[in-house]
């Protein structure tokens, strides 16, 4: 019996190429045609399972979600939008500036602008039903239907902010341009969770918009 695979072949970082297997493939066609893209997880060990970070490696290659030249504000997936929407195993206090698990701010720029934003995504603030084992059935009721309400608008809302990829300078590593960091000099807080010039952490920058 012989059994033949549907493969393509992309170049990896290393200008090599790799082989792509078909339910690859299927998968990039679904990411492709789509408008929306939602990863509904529990958070394991303060990132997404590993299952899905396999998706993540395997799905999201060179060439397909991101080149050199294209990424982040000028990424591939621009049009596109994506959101996180995870449970929590503590509770929200846990997650806070001040709390034993730290910033979830902190925790979700890895994967939002690291991955998401990477691929140019336009990120929505992210869905967290946080600790509903720990909760009443009435409250996790309570989640589910603002979910629910949140849905029905979620194509209109407005993405979280990234600082433009023409901010940084190309010929000096990817360093914010001088104008930027003066312009934001007299600011309260720095750009962005990963952008803070020394300055605090701007307020729920990765978990709500606008901010």
């Amino acid at each position: 019996m012989q059994i033949t695979s549907v493969t393509e072949r992309r170049p990896n970082w290393h200008g090599r190429r790799e082989t792509l297997t078909a339910d690859i493939t299927e998968e990039q066609r679904k990411l492709t045609e789509a408008d929306l893209v939602i990863f509904q997880f529990p958070m394991y060990w303060f990132t997404v399972p590993a299952i899905m970070k396999g998706w993540m490696d395997r799905v999201l290659t060179l060439g397909f979600a991101f080149t050199h030249e294209k990424r982040y504000s000028q990424g591939i997936f621009k049009d596109k939008k994506a959101m996180l929407s995870f449970t929590t195993g503590s509770q929200e206090s846990m997650f806070s500036a001040n709390g034993i698990n730290g910033d979830m701010n902190v925790t979700l720029w890895p994967l939002q602008n690291g991955i998401l934003h990477y691929c140019g995504f336009q990120v929505l603030a992210p869905q967290i039903f946080w600790a509903p084992s720990h909760v009443s059935s009435e409250a996790r009721g309570t989640m589910l239907e603002g979910y629910r309400t949140r849905m029905q608008g979620l194509l209109g809302e407005n993405p979280l902010a990234f600082t433009p990829l023409d901010c940084f300078d190309g010929e000096k590593g990817y360093q914010l341009k001088p104008e930027v960091h003066e312009k934001h000099a007299s600011k309260e807080f720095g750009l962005t969770v990963g952008t803070h010039l020394g300055k605090a952490l701007p307020p729920n920058n990765q978990m709500k918009a606008g901010v």
